[in-house]
């Protein structure tokens, strides 16, 4: 079936004629016997004990993530970083080596970087990514696992997922991706060779910016060996209610997904031609370094880009971002609305002078999320804000 058709009809066995799966707001199931509830525990991946590891409200709305996302098995977490966390600690232990990219998702960094080593004494190398050759050349005896995120923050550089998974192959090392910016409908990691997907479904599929919270996708094995460790040991459960909000949402992704398309492209055009924009970060302009990369891999794209401003004026630069009025000051993305956000806000309060120049990176950049308004009033928008920079 197609994507479309997956998000709409669900697997769950009718309830009284209900077209909408019901909500399971429950904390614990019981048993009719003994021998029903020690079977049940016999195989608790798969077995409804307690919500804090599964519940049927939010198991509608993970079949059909790992659906989408051609994998065997999904499983929902509290949060975007509680998925990312899960995924690392199921693939490493104390002394083992991480390769990643310089350009990701700061807490993630900040997971790997400080507290792995300081906790477990895990080493990392980062790469930029952009070369194969830089994954290879970096492998250890005791590498365990390559973290990838593609596109990855800011600048939207793109790794080449089908070779890195080959090479990881090769040395028996596991393969990660935050695919979050893609979404589950414009780029397949599991179709390329990549063990483990992992989404912030707080972003596109939830998309209404009224859920936190992630998935990790994969294998059966893989995201059962999850379920029982890391998501049971550490508690990073998801909320009968999250899942249902998720599952709603998921009836409008592809629809949503083609919208924020669209509008993307007319942004990026603008942004483009705009006399006070340096250059533009995203995978679907022809312009973009890696664009026939993003060709091969992705089959969309979609709205969240960012640009350098041609001033490095800060008062101008405050300006231009507090003269917006569609485009709202906020730090997510990927929901109904559009946002804006100047990471080096943040950045430096999270990462050290070295580390925010490694991820080429400046005080000019601007990050907007390009929601579901109509594009001309977006444009209408940031060619107003715009003025103040010149």
């Amino acid at each position: 079936m197609k994507d479309e058709t997956i998000l709409n009809h669900d697997t769950y066995k009718d309830q009284h004629g209900a077209v909408v799966p019901p909500l399971y707001q429950n904390s614990l199931f019981t048993f009719d016997s003994w021998d029903d509830i020690d079977k049940a525990f016999d195989d608790k991946s798969e077995n409804f004990l307690y919500s804090r590891l599964l519940n049927p409200t939010v198991r509608v709305a993970e079949e059909k993530i790992a659906q989408i996302c051609h994998g065997e098995k999904a499983k929902l977490c509290a949060s975007g970083i509680a998925a990312v966390t899960s995924a690392i600690l199921h693939c490493v232990k104390a002394g083992d080596h991480i390769i990643t990219i310089k350009n990701i998702y700061g807490p993630t960094n900040t997971f790997i970087n400080n507290y792995l080593h300081n906790k477990l004494n895990i080493t990392a190398t980062f790469v930029d990514g952009r070369d194969v050759q830089e994954f290879q050349d970096a492998i250890q005896d005791n590498t365990t696992l390559i973290y990838l995120e593609s596109p990855a923050s800011l600048t939207f550089e793109l790794q080449d997922l089908q070779a890195v998974a080959a090479i990881a192959k090769k040395y028996n090392i596991k393969t990660a991706i935050d695919n979050t910016w893609a979404s589950p409908l414009y780029q397949r990691p599991l179709d390329l060779g990549i063990d483990i997907e992992i989404h912030s479904v707080s972003k596109y599929i939830g998309g209404h910016s009224d859920v936190v919270a992630g998935v990790v996708v994969g294998s059966k094995t893989i995201v059962d060996e999850i379920i029982l460790a890391e998501h049971e040991l550490l508690g990073a459960k998801m909320a009968p209610f999250e899942g249902w909000l998720i599952t709603r949402s998921l009836r409008t992704l592809a629809i949503r997904m083609r919208a924020h398309q669209e509008n993307a492209f007319h942004i990026a055009k603008y942004l483009e031609s705009h006399s006070m924009i340096k250059r533009v970060f995203w995978p679907g302009l022809p312009s973009f370094e890696q664009y026939e990369l993003g060709q091969k891999q992705m089959t969309g794209y979609t709205g969240l880009m960012s640009f350098e401003l041609a001033t490095k004026d800060i008062s101008k630069i405050k300006a231009f971002v507090n003269a917006l009025q569609l485009f709202k000051l906020g730090v997510s993305w990927g929901g109904h609305d559009s946002l804006v956000y100047a990471p080096v806000i943040s950045y430096l309060k999270e990462l050290s002078p070295d580390q925010f120049a490694a991820f080429g990176i400046n005080e000019s950049i601007i990050r907007i999320s390009v929601g579901l308004e109509a594009h001309e009033d977006l444009i209408i928008d940031l060619d107003r804000a715009l003025e103040e920079c010149i």
